[in-house]
């Protein structure tokens, strides 16, 4: 672990899988940052100075007060922010191209494909406000081959790259929600090990702990957060 030095990190978060990933790099590589609630229920990822960090109005994002050549740096994505942390760190993401670019397939993977399917899954198995069997079975169905695929690739190695990266970081909070997706982690016994490794890592226990106790919503039933959420509008 590198030494903790420098000024903290701004990160702007909420709870999510999404979220999870940044403070989990945060807790693994020792680094220190002060956490600024987005309470994306509320609409706090459209206000003006939110904005003027993460266009998307998605969190997470971050500012480093001490980017390149000295002076502060805001990144939104977190993909972006986790290979950011990884090059300036020297941290979890390897130097050598042919490692590297290990690690970038599967982070895209994740970014590309678990994470956007698995969060069509759960919109349409939990929070759509009528039940669509077509968007589900699809949805469900895409989620269970991403499993698969990740399950074989788990079959002879311990981390999804090689040596534990930013990729784990990525999937993780995403994978321990199989439950959610309509997934039997049974039918996947080395993604299960994995997932187990994982939450066995002190540092991830803390990243996943981080701000649960300001997570007071329920999706499920707060149909204010979910006009914010899925109709894509501020709360008045």
């Amino acid at each position: 672990m590198a030494a903790v030095t420098g000024k903290p990190y701004d990160l702007y978060y909420w709870p999510t899988p999404n979220g999870w990933k940044i403070t989990i790099f945060f807790e693994e590589a020792g680094l220190p940052y002060n956490v600024i609630p987005i309470n994306i229920g509320k609409g706090d990822q459209f206000k003006p100075d939110f904005l003027a960090i993460s266009p998307n109005n998605k969190m997470p994002a971050i500012v480093d007060p001490d980017g390149p050549g000295g002076q502060p740096i805001s990144v939104f994505e977190s993909g972006a922010i986790l290979q950011y942390l990884g090059r300036k760190t020297g941290q979890f993401y390897p130097a050598d191209e042919r490692a590297r670019t290990e690690v970038d397939q599967w982070l895209f993977w994740q970014m590309g494909g678990l994470g956007p399917m698995a969060g069509q899954t759960h919109h349409f198995r939990i929070y759509a406000p009528e039940k669509v069997p077509y968007a589900i079975k699809r949805y469900t169905d895409e989620t269970n081959r991403l499993y698969g695929v990740l399950n074989k690739r788990l079959a002879d190695r311990e981390y999804v790259a090689g040596d534990y990266s930013i990729a784990d970081m990525a999937i993780i909070g995403w994978a321990k929600n199989w439950e959610r997706q309509g997934q039997d982690i049974a039918e996947f016994p080395n993604m299960k090990r994995w997932i187990d490794t994982m939450l066995a890592r002190p540092a991830v226990q803390r990243g996943l702990a981080v701000g649960s106790e300001i997570k007071k919503m329920d999706l499920a039933t707060d149909k204010d957060a979910q006009a914010v959420l899925f109709g894509q509008r501020a709360r008045s």
